[in-house]
């Protein structure tokens, strides 16, 4: 029983986003300090960043879904 269509589509997607979120969001971020706790911090607050996206995607896609039937 192996993953349909649909769970290699989530999957390929999560992955481009974890690379996407590693390449622009936090290299950049820890890269730019020094100290080991600094870069820890950058670290850290680069998650806020990935969780706000995570959330406009969200809602785009929920805005999406509730007004298929207008659009359809």
């Amino acid at each position: 029983m192996g993953l349909g269509r649909i769970e290699m589509a989530l999957l390929l997607a999560a992955a481009v986003v974890v690379v996407a979120y590693v390449i622009y969001v936090l290299q950049p971020a820890v890269t730019s300090y020094e100290r080991t706790w600094q870069r820890a911090a950058a670290a850290f607050l680069t998650l806020y960043i990935l969780v706000t996206l995570l959330a406009i995607g969200a809602l785009a896609g929920l805005l999406v879904v509730w007004f298929y039937d207008r659009w359809a």
